[in-house]
């Protein structure tokens, strides 16, 4: 963004009119039906509840252990089923751009670059991502695989997001912040739901669940497919189309009155276009590819809670995950094992919770082209943790601190402290102050330990351009100093702000040493080694503003605006030449999300999201805005239908770079769905 712009362009008049058509014509609508007014679908827990009560509703990921979020001192923002359903997305990336601070590109037909507070990229690396308490971040190229993240939409209860670290409570790599996507209960997923779908980019998707159980025990099984289609390719090289199947079950039961045990797992298959250049040593040559990459996975989890008294209460949790990765250039077959125990013990004027934690998993590499491999080709990665933190009643229901730390022991780089303290100040019922200082560090993955990736700059001399990972890379850190106020101002206006400073140091550098002739594989030629080490230091700053407005009980206004300043500088040890300029080109500066939820009448819904996000300039992505709109319409009692339509205000735009060859661009596009339940 150039100096002295605008946080927010000026609309072309064609799409302003789109716009205030839309709005005007909705408001038209429902002044003539209010009094028919209500939600319309489901039976979801969230979605009627006031703001007052939203501000009640407990959430787990803050400290593991429910508690609500007026009593949370953090940054945690909570997207709902009905935030969800109404925004019409279809994927984990799209309904988190609803979030405030998290920052969401596509990429391409199946690719995402996701952050928080910055650092937005491919693998997002410096945020931590759950399932039901399940890591889904890959040791082996520190991050997670967007694309395989998957579950039945319409089952998620709730998508919890920290803003800000949490490795106090989840250990290393929760640097930026933590995501947990948390299901519902099968007791709240009885009977039969089917949906049917499809559009000019969302091909095709259908999706079936049934539940049924007694009273103390209920489960539930369901499977989906899709199929979607390419973004808009300049080059007519439609490389990005993909599909997925995925099946899955939960069942929870409850032997006792203070005990219950739940079991869940999924398994998926994926096949999804890509595009890779690919170099080879004989004959010397960059080979551009395209094919589909063919992923499998499968997850099982168990979970047992033995309620105590005086509010007390034990916790474990074991899950196994399988993920079998075929991409072009490698492939990577990765077992995990990984028990979770914690106590929480309920004291006079004190909340004290402890845990410990145990994470093996042992993978096998296979190398399929020269230019790409690790060594040795079968390891096994291994955490070892545990944590303690205490919460003390300074004043009675008034003013309270929370100290804690997580000790953590891991293969590549030995053990690690993250600390935290956070003070809570509640002002009134309804109205909080917080401020919190938290270290949080990102471990070495395989790829800074024993990774080679050569690349072909020039093919006359031969050069190529090779990045070792040599183990002498230490862990990332972060010192992170946030604050923040909520508060209701009246049951109709609710608003969240949160600032934070964050200090980075031994980030991630590429230095370059002394070019070497290699004879082996022939035939001979130049390299230029590039080694991975921690030659790089930044500081963020920034501000989230969460309003929520309802005027009228048919119409709810929710927005965001999120501000983040980026430095970044090389220490003077460091000649590497390229990681600042793309730490601070990569995340957008401004980002504002508009949300209109609109009950037409008692049938028909109308729900408008509007964003805007500032430029990408490493990416060479300029500011782009974009709308979706959706338009429900409940039938019968049991069949619902919605139009949805997706970034409606230009033909196309591009979000975010990451393939050879020209920017993919993101499509507008326009899907239908039908829904039965029973």
């Amino acid at each position: 963004m150039k100096q002295g712009e605008s946080p927010i362009p000026s609309l072309n008049p064609k799409s302003a009119r789109i716009i205030l058509g839309i709005l005007l014509l909705s408001v038209s609508l429902c002044q003539s039906r209010a009094q028919e007014s209500q939600t319309s679908a489901g039976s979801q827990s969230l979605k009627q509840l006031t703001l007052e009560q939203l501000g009640n509703v407990r959430v787990t990921t803050v400290s593991k252990e429910p508690e609500k979020v007026w009593r949370t001192a953090a940054a945690i923002y909570v997207i709902t089923q009905e935030d969800i359903r109404r925004s019409g997305a279809r994927t984990l990336p799209d309904a988190l751009r609803l979030a405030p601070g998290v920052e969401v590109s596509q990429i391409d037909g199946d690719k995402w670059a996701v952050g928080i507070r910055g650092f937005e990229g491919r693998l997002s690396r410096s945020v931590l991502v759950l399932i039901d308490g399940r890591s889904v971040y890959t040791p082996l190229f520190a991050g997670v695989y967007w694309e395989m993240q998957d579950t039945m939409i319409d089952d998620i209860d709730r998508i919890e997001v920290i803003r800000g670290p949490g490795g106090t409570i989840w250990g290393s790599n929760a640097v930026n912040g933590v995501i947990n996507i948390i299901t519902k209960s099968a007791k709240l997923t009885q009977g039969t739901r089917v949906s049917v779908g499809g559009g000019n980019v969302d091909q095709g998707f259908a999706d079936a669940r049934y539940g049924a159980g007694s009273k103390d025990f209920h489960y539930r099984v369901y499977g989906k497919w899709f199929t979607r289609g390419p973004q808009f390719h300049s080059d007519d090289h439609e490389f990005d189309a993909s599909r997925e199947g995925q099946v899955g079950f939960r069942t929870d039961w409850d032997p006792t009155r203070r005990d219950s045990v739940t079991i869940q797992g999924d398994a998926y298959e994926t096949i999804a276009g890509q595009r890779l250049d690919i170099s080879y040593f004989n004959p010397p040559e960059i080979l551009n590819v395209e094919a589909n990459g063919h992923f499998f996975g499968e997850n099982v989890i168990g979970r047992w809670q033995r309620t105590l008294s005086s509010g007390s209460d034990l916790q474990l949790q074991v899950y196994y995950d399988r993920t079998d990765r075929r991409d072009l250039n490698y492939r990577e077959i990765r077992n995990t094992f990984d028990a979770d125990f914690i106590h929480h013990l309920v004291l006079p004027r004190q909340n004290l919770i402890w845990g410990a934690g145990l994470r093996i998993s042992p993978s096998e590499y296979f190398q399929t082209v020269p230019s790409v491999d690790f060594e040795p080709h079968n390891q096994t990665y291994n955490i070892f943790s545990g944590f303690v933190q205490d919460e003390f009643g300074i004043v009675p229901n008034r003013l309270f601190f929370t100290v804690g730390a997580k000790f953590e022991h891991n293969s590549f780089s030995g053990f690690d402290v993250q600390p935290s303290g956070r003070l809570l100040w509640t002002v009134s019922p309804h109205q909080t102050v917080w401020t919190a200082v938290t270290r949080a560090v990102r471990t070495p993955s395989r790829i800074e330990n024993n990774f080679s990736y050569s690349y072909l700059a020039d093919p006359n001399l031969p050069l190529f351009l090779r990045l070792i990972g040599d183990g002498q890379f230490s862990p990332e850190q972060l010192l992170g100093y946030e604050v923040g106020y909520r508060r209701l101002f009246k049951p109709s206006v609710y608003l969240d702000v949160a600032t934070y400073y964050n200090q980075y140091d031994d980030l991630l550098s590429v230095e370059s040493q002394a070019p070497f002739v290699e004879d082996t594989p022939s035939p001979p030629h130049l390299v230029l080694p590039l080694y991975l080490r921690n030659g790089v230091e930044a500081i963020t700053k920034g501000i989230e503003i969460s309003p929520v407005w309802q005027p009228v009980r048919w119409w709810q206004l929710k927005g965001s605006y999120s501000y983040l300043h980026l430095t970044a500088r090389d220490k003077p040890t460091s000649d590497d030449a390229s990681t600042v300029r793309q730490l601070e080109g990569d995340s957008p500066q401004h980002k504002v999300v508009i949300q209109s939820d609109l009950n037409l009448s008692r049938s028909f819904q109308f729900d408008l999201n509007f964003r805007y996000l500032s430029s990408l300039p490493d990416q060479k992505v300029g500011a782009y805005s974009t709308a979706d709109a959706r338009l429900g319409w409940l039938l019968s009692d049991k069949v619902q239908v919605s139009l949805v339509g997706e970034n409606l205000l230009q033909p196309r735009h591009a979000e975010y770079g990451g393939d050879p060859g020209p920017l993919v661009q993101i499509r507008r596009s326009a899907y239908l769905k039908v829904t039965w339940t029973k």
